[in-house]
């Protein structure tokens, strides 16, 4: 329990790191006064300054925030706690009102190009570190390879003639690098004929292959068992599959979330903190304890890579609080020539926050009847 802790600790340290930094280090560079660089939310267990900026780690960790000088203040206490900036309006937050003023701009002074490129700035980093962490995992890892292993019996594999040995290069209009991009289109699947692109003793062909439904999986099959071949990567391959491994996770992430509003989605497949946590604690240690610690270490690499995506993606979404809520209304002053009134924006993001927080409270309560169970 104590491992799983730790290690769920560093992961979110790490992610949640990354966002606020690439907040911080962009809007730095635009001149714009940062107030608070805070890891985590809620009561602060640890803080010191410098220049003018309050570094903090607070209670909970499940966020973090980048609190500038500037406007909103009735979200500038946790707005932060989703992975946020925040923009509070100046001498808002408790405790800051004798600090030293740190050097630069209020937010709201900046040019509204400096200030979109400092909030897309913690989304950006995100894509950075999950790339950075892409490359170190196929360095060590390999690369699965998209072979037949296998073909089941009465599968649609199996009907379609595709043999043990075929090295699929294309599904549909998606090129393959990985295995698991076979398995995830075949997870995702609903039943629709896929084109199977492949290559068989050096000569490339195409089969139509039409998936079964499985009563006992409760999904269509396709009826393909993975050959568990691996590729060594060489020193420009770990960057070339380091971008696919994170290409990959979009996709992944892109489709979760286009069953998630179409309801194809239930609520147990959706996991908070707490079920972030299970899902470390038992991937370490089903790793380590099959493969060693050197692999159950690449597992967590890739759990980074998979919540970096994940954090970025979420924040980009046009939703009010979000990083992507605050952009469209960016775009809208760029198009309009000048800004939303202040209260506006204000009032919509704190809206937007009572929802997000609300969500958080429901999944958080799931997570933990789940693990009750």
């Amino acid at each position: 329990m104590i491992k799983t802790i730790i290690l769920f600790l560093i992961i979110m340290g790490i992610v949640v790191i990354s966002h606020e930094f690439g907040h911080f280090i962009i809007g730095k560079k635009n001149g714009i006064r940062v107030v608070e660089f805070a890891v985590g939310m809620g009561p602060v267990l640890f803080s010191y300054e410098k220049g003018g900026t309050k570094y903090s780690l607070r209670l909970l960790p499940i966020g973090g925030a980048c609190v500038y000088d500037g406007e909103d203040g009735v979200m500038a206490q946790e707005a932060g706690s989703m992975g946020q900036n925040v923009i509070p309006e100046t001498g808002s937050i408790p405790g800051t009102e004798d600090r030293i003023k740190p050097e630069g701009i209020a937010f709201t002074e900046a040019g509204v190009w400096a200030r979109i490129a400092t909030i897309f700035a913690g989304p950006f980093f995100n894509f950075i570190l999950a790339f950075v962490m892409a490359v170190i995992f196929s360095a060590f890892n390999g690369v699965d390879l998209p072979v037949v292993g296998a073909v089941l019996e009465g599968s649609a594999a199996q009907e379609a003639g595709l043999e043990k040995g075929d090295v699929i290069t294309k599904i549909g209009r998606e090129p393959i690098h990985f295995y698991k991009e076979v398995w995830m289109i075949a997870s995702f699947n609903e039943g629709e004929p896929l084109e199977i692109y492949y290559e068989r003793n050096g000569k490339k062909d195409m089969k139509v292959l039409y998936p079964k439904y499985s009563e006992e999986d409760g999904r269509y099959l396709i009826g393909i068992v993975n050959g568990e071949e691996y590729l060594k990567c060489n020193a420009l391959q770990i960057f070339q599959y380091g971008f696919y491994e994170v290409e990959y996770w979009v996709k992944s992430t892109y489709k979760s979330l286009r069953m998630l509003i179409q309801g194809q989605v239930t609520k147990d497949s959706v996991a908070g903190p707490v079920g972030i946590a299970q899902i470390v604690g038992s991937s370490y240690n089903q790793a380590e304890e099959n493969y060693g610690t050197p692999y159950a270490i690449l597992i967590m690499i890739e759990i980074i890579v998979l919540l970096s995506v994940n954090l970025g993606i979420m924040n980009l979404l046009p939703i009010p609080a979000l990083d992507g809520g605050r952009l469209v209304f960016m775009l809208v002053e760029v198009i309009r020539g000048k800004p939303v009134p202040p209260e506006k924006e204000g009032m919509v993001h704190f809206a937007g926050l009572v929802v997000l927080m609300i969500l958080m409270v429901f999944i958080l309560y799931n997570d933990i009847m789940r693990l009750v169970r």
